[in-house]
């Protein structure tokens, strides 16, 4: 079986024919039985679903701009099709506030030759609190003249504006949004960088953390998180546990995760700028590590592992690592590479819980989340 992604926020897009509510609840439920049927070779349990909204869930996208003549518009591509642009006048799947930004946007596009010429790309970065920030991207230089066009601009839309060129970055205002999720009634503040990871799909994401708390209600001791990014499950998930410690290579990434850990006022959190091989070897006492020197890791009781890793999923060291905790909690953007993690994991751990998030409707992705607990400790 194989799984793939239509890349929707890359600037390839599916037809946007097959974004049809009426036909959403049938093919959600064609990747609950794919997964089912998957791993039922590990005796999984129930699959727990967690829907999304049948429109206007993406609170981020891309798009090129085509110029043809006068007129410009938003473009994507079909994979079948590369250089055959695909007009995107509305975005049926994006949010309402991205809709709406881009209609008005892309008048004063039209209307302002300094704005138009040469600008080749934009980004749209929205949240559920109705922030928002655009990236314009052009093929030449921005100089003052731009700035103050654009500033007349921001204020016209009410949004945050940043311009980009070859090895040029304009911030006109802030750099960044702060998102407001709620989780089991409770609100966290998160800041979202420009041009770094965030979660597409707000509300499911809201869903997959509150999973990921009731999973590790009860589990106690100290976390380790791999892959934490800006701190999306860190910050839940540290009221369950003593102590926290995370780790994440991007500097942009782990500069938000602090910040958010201060917003949210949570204080049992040490963050690590590591790779998750690096940790392993650190962990293991083959190596030792400066950007660790504050951290005794004798001091901490590990009782969970949290991964949440790229694509290709764990590689053999980090999956040997993982398998000496008592409880994993795995999300996962492919269930491929799951399911062969999973079959590794499946010697010394059991599946006790499993769902999919459906952060991606109308495509063939599957979000998925496992939690697993050794079997010593389940007297199998």
């Amino acid at each position: 079986m194989s799984f793939y992604f239509s890349a929707v926020a890359r600037l390839y897009i599916m037809p946007l024919s097959k974004v049809n509510p009426v036909f959403y609840s049938q093919q959600l439920q064609t990747k609950a039985d794919l997964i089912t049927s998957r791993f039922a070779d590990f005796d999984a349990p129930a699959l727990t679903i967690f829907n999304s909204p049948a429109l206007h869930y993406r609170v981020r996208a891309e798009f090129k701009i085509w110029h043809e003549g006068d007129d410009s518009f938003y473009a994507m591509f079909n994979k079948a099709a590369p250089k055959q642009p695909v007009r995107i006048d509305t975005f049926p799947i994006g949010s309402e506030l991205i809709n709406s930004l881009m209609s008005k946007l892309m008048s004063e596009i039209r209307s302002d030759s300094m704005l138009r010429l040469k600008l080749f790309q934009v980004e749209f970065l929205t949240t559920l609190s109705g922030e928002s920030l655009i990236t314009m991207i052009y093929h030449k230089p921005l100089n003052d003249d731009w700035r103050r066009l654009a500033e007349i601009l921001q204020q016209k839309l009410d949004t945050r504006i940043i311009g980009r060129s070859k090895k040029q970055r304009m911030v006109l205002s802030q750099d960044c949004v702060t998102e407001t999720l709620t989780v089991d009634g409770r609100q966290y503040l998160y800041q979202q960088v420009e041009n770094s990871f965030t979660q597409p799909n707000a509300q499911v994401n809201q869903k997959m953390l509150s999973w990921a708390l009731t999973s590790s209600a009860d589990l106690g001791g100290d976390l380790v998180e791999l892959y934490c990014g800006n701190g999306n499950f860190t910050a839940v998930l540290a009221a369950n546990f003593d102590k926290v410690l995370a780790t994440e290579i991007s500097k942009t990434s782990v500069k938000s995760a602090q910040h958010n850990f201060e917003m949210n006022g949570i204080n049992n959190v040490h963050i690590a700028r590591m790779s998750a091989e690096e940790f392993s070897s650190a962990l293991a006492g083959d190596r030792t590590f400066r950007r660790l020197k504050d951290v005794d890791l004798s001091s901490y009781t590990f009782s969970t592992v949290l991964v949440d890793p790229p694509r290709a999923g764990l590689d053999t060291a980090t999956t040997q690592l993982i398998s000496r905790f008592d409880n994993i909690l795995y999300i996962s953007c492919n269930p491929e590479t799951l399911y062969q993690n999973v079959a590794d994991l499946n010697k010394t751990h059991r599946i006790t819980k499993i769902a999919i998030f459906d952060q991606f409707p109308y495509t063939d992705h599957i979000e998925c989340g496992i939690m697993l607990k050794k079997r010593d400790l389940m007297g199998i």
